[in-house]
C-alpha cells in the first residue's frame, strides 16, 4: 500500500453522529473528500433536511436519518437501514453531544442526566450497534469526540465535564475490548473552535474591544487563536484511515496547545 493510499477512505461508509452543522458537518466533509461515503443522523427532519442543503451545496452525496442517538431501538434501527441502504459502516464518529452551563449546586439531577444521556450513554448505545458488523467485516474504526475536559474541570460545566471525562475511558475500553478484531478507538479533544455556537464570545464589544471570554482564550493558546472546524478534518482522517492501524486507545486534542500551556505570566 503506497503511502498516499494509507489515508485513502474510497470505498469506506462513514457514520457521523449529529453532522448536520458544526464541527460533525467539517469532520464530515473531510472524511468524505478523502473518499467516504458520508451517512449521518440528527434528532429532528428539520436539522436533517438542513444538513442534506448543505452536503448538497458542498458537492456531497450525504445520506441523512432522523434518529435520537440516546434510544437503542431508534439506533439500532438506523444502523439496520443504513447496512441495507448504503453499506455496513467502516467508521463511525461518535460527535453529537449538548452542553448546559449551569453551576453545580444549581443543576437539577435531570440536566446532569440529560447531558451524561447524551454525551456518555448515546457513543456507548452506537458504538454497540456498529462493532458487531465491524467485527464480521475484519475493520473498523471508531472516533469519540471528547473535549479539553476530559482532562480539565471548569466552573458551569460538572455534567459536561464527567461526561467528556468518561468519554475518554469509554474509548480506552472499547480499544481494549475488541482491538483484537482490527477495530481501533480512538478520540479527538477539540479545543475551542470558531463555530456559530461560539460566536457572542468572539463579538467585538460596544467599546472596540475583545469579548473577555475571546482574550481568555487567545491568551490561553499558544496558537494565539481559536480553532477553525476545518481544523479536525485532518486529524479526523487521520484516525478514520489505514494509517492509524495501529494507533488505539488515544486522545488527540486539537487545541493550539492549550493543554501543554501553563499560561502567561501576570
Amino acid at each position: 500500500m503506497s503511502f498516499s493510499e494509507q489515508f485513502s477512505l474510497k470505498g469506506k461508509v462513514a457514520l457521523v453522529t449529529g453532522a448536520s452543522y458544526g464541527i460533525g458537518f467539517a469532520i464530515a466533509k473531510g472524511l468524505a473528500e478523502a473518499g467516504a461515503k458520508i451517512v449521518f443522523n440528527d434528532i429532528k427532519q428539520e436539522l436533517v433536511d438542513k444538513g442534506l442543503e448543505a452536503y448538497k451545496e458542498a458537492g456531497i452525496d450525504a445520506n441523512g436519518y432522523v434518529c435520537d442517538v440516546t434510544s437503542e431501538e431508534q439506533v439500532n434501527e438506523m444502523v439496520a437501514k443504513i447496512e441495507k441502504e448504503v453499506g455496513v459502516i467502516d467508521i463511525l464518529v461518535n460527535n453529537a453531544g449538548i452542553i448546559k452551563r449551569i453551576p453545580m449546586c444549581e443543576m437539577s439531577a435531570a440536566d446532569f442526566r440529560a447531558v451524561i444521556d447524551v454525551d456518555l450513554n448515546a457513543p456507548f448505545i452506537v458504538a454497540k450497534a456498529v462493532i458487531p458488523s465491524m467485527i464480521k467485516k475484519g475493520h473498523g474504526k471508531i472516533i469519540n469526540i471528547c473535549s479539553m475536559m476530559s482532562e480539565l474541570g471548569r466552573e458551569t460545566v460538572s455534567a459536561y465535564a464527567a461526561a467528556k471525562g468518561g468519554l475518554k475511558m469509554l474509548t480506552k475500553n472499547i480499544a481494549s475490548e475488541y482491538g483484537e478484531f482490527n477495530i481501533q478507538c480512538n478520540g479527538i479533544g477539540p479545543g475551542y473552535i470558531a463555530t456559530p455556537q461560539t460566536a457572542p464570545l468572539r463579538e467585538t464589544q460596544p467599546d472596540g474591544s475583545r469579548h473577555p471570554f475571546d482574550k481568555f482564550i487567545i491568551a490561553k493558546t499558544p496558537a494565539a487563536r481559536w480553532g477553525d472546524p476545518e481544523d479536525l478534518s485532518g486529524p479526523a482522517v487521520f484516525l478514520a484511515s489505514d494509517a492509524s492501524n495501529f494507533v488505539n486507545g488515544h486522545i488527540l486534542y486539537v487545541d493550539g496547545g492549550i493543554l501543554a500551556y501553563i499560561g502567561k505570566q501576570p
